[in-house]
């Protein structure tokens, strides 16, 4: 069953074009990833400052092994643009 993840995020004021950039390579190479659909940043049209990552993955393994690869990163080209903790929702996709 396919996994989809809705994480919203908030760059800091006036950074959500840039934060959006910075975000590009990674996204590009997770969407390289075995079992992954769709992994794609969208920025607010009413609030520039607010994105939102949608993720689908094919199931839970490909999901775990996604997490793994987040977890080894030493260090995010993003953390000083964000404000805040992302938040994730999570659904299984039917």
């Amino acid at each position: 069953m396919a996994i989809r993840l809705v994480v919203s995020m908030r760059a800091q004021p006036g950074k959500g074009t840039e934060f959006a950039k910075a975000l590009l390579p990674a996204t590009k190479e997770t969407q390289k990833e075995p079992g992954c659909e769709q992994y794609e940043i969208f920025r607010s049209e009413e609030d520039p400052d607010k994105l939102v990552l949608l993720e689908r993955w094919r199931d839970q393994a490909a999901l775990d092994a996604h997490m793994v690869v987040l977890r080894a990163r030493t260090s995010s080209p993003t953390a000083s643009l964000g404000e805040g903790r992302p938040t994730m929702e999570r659904y299984e996709v039917e």
